[in-house]
C-alpha cells in the first residue's frame, strides 16, 4: 500500500516511516504543507497520513485544497491538536480519521488499512477472490485451505488485483502501489511478479491485457 507520510519532525517522521515500511507500506514522506499539496494533488495514493502543525501551509489548508480539488485519497490526520473542536473541524473539512499523537504504529497501520477497505467499498477485513484469501493484517494468503507464502510486493501486488477485481490496472498505476520515491524497478520486475502470482495461485488468476496492464477476474 503507498501512503504519503506529511510530518515536519524529523524523528518522529522516520520513525514512522520505518515502522510503517515494516508493515508492508510504502511510504512517500514530505516535510511540509506546499509539497503535501502538490502530492496530494499530482501523484496516486492509497491513504495518506497528515500533520496539522506544518511549515509553509498548515495541514487544515492542504485538506481543504485536496478536498476542493476532489482529491478522493483517504486522509487520515495525526497531530498533537487533542482539543474536540480541532478534531470537528478536520472531520467537516474532508478528514476521514483523526488520530492525536502520540499513536501506536500498530493501531496506525490497522486504521490506514480500514480506510482503505472503505475507499474500496470493501467492508470485511479479509479479502476473497475465487478460492484465494488474503488477510491483511497478518499478511497471510490461502489458496483453499493451503497456506501460501509470498514476497512483500508478491503481497501487495495480490492485495491491489483483489481490491480491484474485474478492473484492468495499468503497469503504471501497479508500479506506482508497489514502488515509493527513489526505489529502482527493473524493466521486467512487474512481469516477473505477476508470472510468480500466476505460478503459486493459479495461471488463470490474473489476465493480460495486452497493451494494456493486468486483470484479476472474479
Amino acid at each position: 500500500m503507498r501512503v504519503l507520510l506529511v510530518e515536519d519532525d524529523e524523528l518522529f517522521g522516520s520513525g514512522l516511516k520505518a515502522g510503517l515500511g515494516q508493515r508492508g507500506f510504502a511510504v512517500d514522506w514530505v516535510r511540509d504543507g506546499v509539497a503535501a499539496e502538490r502530492e496530494l494533488l499530482t501523484r496516486q495514493y492509497e491513504a495518506a497520513v497528515l500533520d496539522l502543525g506544518l511549515p509553509r501551509q498548515d495541514g487544515m489548508a492542504v485538506l481543504r485544497a485536496a478536498r476542493a480539488a476532489d482529491v478522493a485519497t483517504p486522509i487520515l490526520v495525526l497531530t498533537a491538536r487533542d482539543a474536540v473542536q480541532a478534531r470537528i473541524t478536520a472531520l467537516d473539512c474532508g478528514a476521514d480519521d483523526y488520530l492525536v499523537k502520540p499513536v501506536d504504529l500498530g493501531e496506525l497501520a490497522a486504521r490506514l488499512r480500514a480506510l482503505t477497505r472503505r475507499a474500496h467499498g470493501v467492508s470485511v477485513a479479509r479479502l476473497t477472490l475465487s478460492a484465494i484469501s488474503l488477510d491483511p493484517a497478518t499478511r497471510q494468503v490461502w489458496r483453499g485451505e493451503q497456506l501460501v507464502e509470498l514476497s512483500p510486493r508478491e503481497f501487495e501486488l495480490l492485495r491491489v488485483f483483489m481490491l480491484n477485481a474485474d478492473r484492468v490496472l495499468t503497469r503504471e498505476r501497479l508500479e506506482q502501489h508497489l514502488y515509493n520515491w527513489g526505489s529502482e524497478v527493473s524493466s521486467n520486475a512487474l512481469e516477473v511478479h505477476v508470472h510468480n502470482l500466476r505460478k503459486k495461485l493459479g495461471a488463470e488468476l490474473i489476465e493480460t491485457v495486452r497493451g494494456v496492464g493486468y486483470v484479476a477476474r472474479k
